[in-house]
């Protein structure tokens, strides 16, 4: 399959030949959306027949670990007219979200085909567990000096044995972006490689946001004006995301290590511990962690359908915690849970009065750092999470969320909240401003 195919010649000429996206008439904007369609499809019966030959062709056989932005670059080379060029991407990385093409949904249509595979897809899933380059390059600092300190994430190992990842995107109330996906996979990374961590923690800083100022804020979800401006990949962040830091909190990371006979993986229990609110993103980190500690003025919500898209594999994970009825509730009508309400106890193990939360925290890290901890919580996590039903999850995701940050609703939605926040503070959660802050989501 070249670029010379016809469908994808034609959906190729048509996009280059009509206005951008805002300004086509709708016949300009029918044409098109028929064109792709014909390009499309060709792609996925391509790829439901060729996936793990195409698979094997880019990884030689398997023998190479690449990451799902490596892969997607060796398929743009290998095979022309597969899925968008850099110089595609390029061009729709400079436009806002409601004038681009939506060439990541051709991303999404290789990658579900990849992860469907029973021989492609788990060796993918092993290569996003591979730390990344940037985590091995600081891993000597961090285990000589104890701290590592980036833009939007704070590490610190003290002497007991806890690594301490605090978000600290102060101004926006840690709403999520593609730099947080970054340093949240490097300090996840750092803390399960180095020997001297046991427990992890996963808690909010202190807030310079003037409405939480000096106050601690565990998570806003995404960013809805890097949404609106075009600055959330499907590749860098929505799954990233899910096959990098998230995954390895469950699944641990894939290194050469001297138990790797018995224990494939290095892997290491952790605590999130809630203060003010989790949104969005926020709520869906809780769901890999095996021990929740909340505060009782806080609060959860998932307001995916507020804003049109997927929120992430919390389609997957929270119907086991919280039940199909009030899975639904959350996910499909925005039920917001607090943490002071009965229902809170199926998604946090413990609340306090936020004044406690400090001491919480320190008795909570302590009780899981125990020689049979880890043994458990892989078994636990084996027969709850199944690696490959979570695998068959991620093949739909990655195409499903692809179709959904390219629909006119999540577009007109993301746009309207740009339009009416363009003078406020960056990031914050899409919530009603009298019970919450302004914002984000996700």
């Amino acid at each position: 399959m070249t670029a010379s195919s016809g469908a994808v010649a034609r959906a190729d000429e048509l996009a280059r030949v009509l206005p951008e996206p805002p300004a086509r008439t709708p016949g300009e904007r029918a044409a098109i959306a028929a064109a792709k369609d014909a390009a499309r499809a060709l792609r996925a019966a391509f790829l439901d027949a060729y996936a793990d030959a195409v698979y094997d062709r880019l990884t030689s056989g398997r023998t190479l670990s690449l990451r799902i932005d490596e892969l997607l670059d060796a398929a743009a080379t290998e095979l022309p007219g597969l899925v968008p060029d850099e110089a595609l991407l390029a061009a729709e990385r400079a436009r806002p979200q409601a004038a681009k093409e939506g060439h990541e949904i051709d991303q999404g249509i290789f990658l579900r085909a990849v992860l469907r595979s029973p021989t492609a897809g788990p060796h993918l899933l092993d290569a996003m567990l591979r730390p990344t380059p940037r985590a091995l390059a600081l891993l000597e600092e961090f285990t000589l000096t104890g701290a590592v300190r980036m833009e939007s994430v704070r590490l610190e190992r003290g002497g007991d044995g806890v690594a301490r990842l605090t978000l600290c995107r102060d101004d926006r109330l840690n709403a999520e972006d593609t730099r947080q996906v970054d340093d949240m996979e490097t300090a996840v990374d750092l803390a399960l490689l180095d020997p001297a961590v046991r427990v992890g923690l996963l808690r909010g800083g202190e807030m310079s946001h003037p409405r939480y100022r000096g106050r601690r804020v565990f998570s806003a979800g995404i960013n809805l004006k890097s949404l609106s401006s075009g600055d959330i990949p499907l590749v860098g962040f929505l799954l990233r995301r899910e096959l990098g830091y998230l995954h390895k909190l469950v699944r641990g990371v894939l290194i050469d290590h001297a138990g790797q006979w018995h224990s494939p993986r290095v892997e290491k229990p952790w605590v999130a511990a809630v203060d003010g609110f989790a949104i969005g993103g926020g709520a869906q980190v809780l769901l890999v962690c095996d021990h929740v500690l909340a505060a009782s003025d806080a609060y959860l919500s998932l307001p995916a359908a507020k804003e049109g898209i997927i929120p992430g594999v919390a389609n997957f994970r929270l119907t086991r915690y919280a039940g199909p009825r009030l899975a639904r509730q959350i996910i499909l009508q925005g039920r917001r849970i607090r943490a002071a309400e009965p229902a809170a106890r199926l998604l946090v193990d413990e609340v306090v009065e936020p004044e406690d939360m400090d001491a919480a925290v320190e008795r909570v890290v302590a009780g899981l750092d125990g020689a049979a901890v880890l043994a458990n919580r892989r078994m636990l996590n084996l027969a709850e999470e199944p690696p490959d039903a979570f695998r068959a999850y991620m093949a739909e995701f990655a195409l499903q969320q692809a179709l959904r940050i390219y629909g006119q609703d999540v577009i007109d939605k993301v746009g309207r909240f740009a339009a009416t926040s363009k003078d406020g503070p960056p990031g914050g959660p899409q919530e009603d401003p009298q019970d919450g802050p302004p914002g984000s989501g996700g």
